[in-house]
C-alpha cells in the first residue's frame, strides 16, 4: 500500500498531477478543491494516498490530510459511489462539511457535487451517520510541502505546513471535551456540527459553549 508520497509536480492535468519521486512518475487523482491547493509545476509537494487496485487498473488518489483520505474511503463504502462521485463530493464540499453534512443529516448539501442526486446523497448520510464521530475527531493537519532547498538523493526532506486549517481541530476537541462531559458521539456530533456551521471561525471554547446550549434540555 503506497500512503505518502512527496516530490515535485511535473505536470498538472484536470484532475489529477504526475510527482516525481526520485526519477519515479506516479499519477495521483485529486479532488478539485484538492487542486487548487497544490503548487504550480515544478513545485515540491507531499501528498496522503490511497491506492485503489482492481483487475484491470491501479490509481492512486491525493489528499491533503489524513481527514479527507478516510472520508474517501468511506464514501467508496457507500453504494452507488465510486472514486469519482468521492472526489466530487470532497471537491464540492471539503471534509470539514461533509462531515457537519453527514452529522446533520443534511443530505441536500451533498447533492451540491456534481453528479450526485438525491437518492445517493440520502444513503451517504444514513449509511455513514454513525461513523461521522471517530472521523470527526480525527481533525485534520495541514498539507505538507517539501523544503525548496533542500537537493541530493540523500537529502531529507523538511516537511513544512502550507496551509493550517484550524477551525476543524477545534471541531475535533470541542468534540473530544463534549464526550468527555458525558454526552453520546451522536449527541456531540451534531452539536458541535451545528455550532460550527453557525460560526465557522469559531474558537474552541466558544464551539463548545455554543453545542452546549444546543444539548441544553429544552422548555
Amino acid at each position: 500500500m503506497i500512503g505518502r508520497i512527496a516530490g515535485r509536480i511535473d505536470y498538472r492535468g484536470a484532475d489529477h498531477v504526475l510527482i516525481d519521486v526520485r526519477g519515479v512518475g506516479y499519477l495521483v487523482y485529486c479532488s478539485e478543491r484538492t487542486l487548487a491547493a497544490l503548487p504550480d509545476a515544478g513545485g515540491q509537494v507531499a501528498l496522503y494516498t490511497d491506492l485503489l487496485v482492481r483487475e484491470d487498473i491501479l490509481q492512486l488518489f491525493g489528499f491533503t490530510t489524513l481527514i479527507e483520505k478516510e472520508w474517501h474511503r468511506l464514501l467508496m463504502s457507500v453504494q452507488g459511489v465510486g472514486a469519482k462521485a468521492s472526489l466530487a463530493i470532497l471537491g464540492a464540499l471539503g471534509p470539514d462539511a461533509v462531515g457537519r453534512a453527514i452529522a446533520l443529516g443534511d443530505w441536500h448539501a451533498v447533492t451540491a457535487a456534481k453528479g450526485i442526486g438525491a437518492k445517493t446523497a440520502q444513503r451517504v448520510v444514513n449509511e455513514l451517520k454513525d461513523k461521522a464521530p471517530t472521523v470527526m475527531a480525527m481533525g485534520t493537519s495541514p498539507i505538507p510541502v517539501l523544503d525548496s532547498g533542500e537537493t541530493g538523493d540523500e537529502a531529507v526532506p523538511i516537511l513544512k505546513p502550507l496551509v493550517a486549517v484550524a477551525g476543524s481541530s477545534a471541531q475535533a476537541e470541542a468534540l473530544s471535551a463534549l464526550t468527555n462531559l458525558g454526552y453520546s458521539p451522536s449527541e456531540a456530533t451534531g452539536a458541535v456540527a451545528q455550532a460550527a456551521a453557525d460560526a465557522p471561525d469559531a474558537q474552541i471554547k466558544d464551539i463548545i459553549r455554543a453545542a452546549l446550549k444546543l444539548l441544553a434540555p429544552k422548555g
